[in-house]
């Protein structure tokens, strides 16, 4: 029942181009990606171009289903056109922040107090 695809009638379903920007390190990140992909239904061809770091999938499926599928193996997949927002490099979250000051302050404990662990 998990596996199944709700459709709905009376829309016509069209194929569609996934185009994805996945950081690949090797040329094994290639067959990762393949299998991947391979457990989702509706997807009829997967082309990986490692010089330009991109995935284009070709099939019947939603984007959001593939991208969660790539996210698995490679945590900084995006689409290729950049739907999503990418923060800039000097806007940290707070937590970010927080749990950085929170462990700096502990490396300080430990240099004051070498024979307490923490």
């Amino acid at each position: 029942m998990a596996d199944m695809q709700i459709v709905l009638s009376g829309r016509k379903i069209e194929a569609q181009y996934v185009e994805m920007k996945v950081p690949l390190y090797s040329y094994g990140c290639d067959k990762k990606i393949k299998k991947a992909l391979s457990h989702l239904k509706g997807i009829h061809s997967v082309q990986v171009d490692y010089q330009q770091q991109k995935v284009t999938v070709w099939g019947i499926c939603n984007r959001e289903d593939v991208l969660a599928a790539v996210r698995k193996k490679r945590r900084a997949a995006r689409f290729w056109d950049g739907d999503e927002h990418v923060p800039a490099p000097g806007d940290a979250p707070k937590q970010y922040l927080a749990a950085f000051t929170a462990y700096r302050l502990r490396k300080s404990w430990k240099k004051l107090f070498p024979l307490i662990r923490l």
